[in-house]
């Protein structure tokens, strides 16, 4: 038996009894316009996701305006811009949460985020956010997971890049100030990530380890990598998404559209639903077949007292008669009556040896 707790996020369970909980992350998609925002709840919500992510923090809460060594990005989708100025361009206003979170409720979509300092909480606080989403790059950040496991909401935890003893620190810290509902994302945080780079081989891993729900927060291509991971045990899949590539972006290269966003949410669940049990009955789908097995028939006429043979007895389709298995050992008895060619094989058919 696991020894793992669901848990809920606004009502809806979490865990391995539930279908796999589909978060997706708004992030910087957005493009600055808060309509597109409302747009983008809405696509999430008709494509059967679970939740909306937001992001909370201003370019000041999470770096500073300087151009010296470190705050330039080198190589990748970013390349040449300078922290600030990314996170300045990729930040979903403060002034606009509130909306957000009222959005959500109107159109029946749980809304929370993920906090990047202390100050991005007490806002998300007053808003009455279910839960708490740390970020890859913060998990080192134990004050702020502290902070957030004080309030006593759920808190999501992603992996990438850490260690295995950095996670365990993350998760102390986190059991330490009171956080009973914890959940980990495994998480290769590159953008795009290669599919051979997901190793989700860890999932399970991770699991055992902490005794946590885990998921997957996912920047693949495509959806083949989180229905994977919801089949090797994913609870939680997160994923990036926009209403469309092609409008741009910070994170749209590597997101989802609405309609991939969908088929995602689906193939999840037809996984998850595919896991069952260990079972090896009958199925209510197979159980009319069983009559096709083979079994043993007369495939010529046997007179009374005549033997069997290997030309006049064989193992054929469909499955009334005796089991395959015994062919070996009625061989060479006779017959107690005339056999009619098509019958199916009995005991009672057959004269004792003599």
């Amino acid at each position: 038996m696991s020894r793992i707790r669901d848990f809920a996020i606004a009502g809806r369970t979490i865990g391995a009894g539930a279908p796999p909980y589909v978060i997706a992350e708004m992030s910087a998609n957005h493009n600055g316009e808060i309509e597109r925002a409302f747009r983008l709840m809405e696509a999430a919500r008709e494509a059967g996701a679970d939740a909306v992510k937001l992001q909370t923090y201003t370019a000041d809460t999470i770096t500073i305006a300087h151009d010296g060594p470190g705050f330039r990005i080198e190589g990748g989708l970013w390349h040449g811009r300078t922290l600030h100025d990314l996170y300045q361009e990729a930040a979903t206003p403060w002034e606009w949460h509130a909306e957000l979170f009222e959005h959500g409720r109107k159109i029946g979509i749980t809304v929370f985020s993920s906090p990047f300092d202390p100050t991005a909480i007490d806002l998300l606080e007053q808003l009455g956010a279910p839960a708490y989403k740390i970020a890859s790059f913060e998990i080192i950040d134990l004050p702020l997971i502290a902070r957030a496991a004080a309030t006593g909401k759920p808190l999501i935890i992603s992996t990438g890049m850490a260690s295995l003893g950095e996670i365990g620190e993350a998760v102390a810290a986190a059991r330490a100030a009171g956080a009973r509902d914890i959940a980990l994302l495994h998480c290769t945080s590159g953008y795009p990530t290669p599919p051979e780079e997901s190793n989700l081989r860890t999932i399970p891993h991770l699991a055992d380890a902490f005794d946590l729900a885990v998921g997957l927060s996912d920047h693949t291509m495509g959806t083949a990598v989180p229905v994977a991971a919801v089949a090797l045990g994913a609870v939680i899949v997160e994923k990036h998404f926009t209403l469309k590539r092609a409008d741009g972006g910070p994170d749209s290269a590597f997101s989802l559209e609405p309609d991939e966003l969908a088929s995602l949410v689906e193939t999840c669940r037809t996984a998850w639903s595919a896991l069952g049990a260990i079972d090896y009955g009958l199925t209510p789908s197979e159980a009319g077949n069983r009559q096709f097995r083979r079994s043993l028939y007369a495939v010529r006429p046997i007179p009374a007292g005549e033997p069997i043979t290997h030309e006049n007895v064989r193992s054929i389709r469909p499955g009334f008669g005796l089991p395959p298995k015994h062919l070996p050992d009625i061989i060479g008895r006779r017959a107690a009556r005339d056999i009619a060619y098509g019958t199916p094989l009995a005991w009672e058919l057959l004269a004792p040896r003599d």
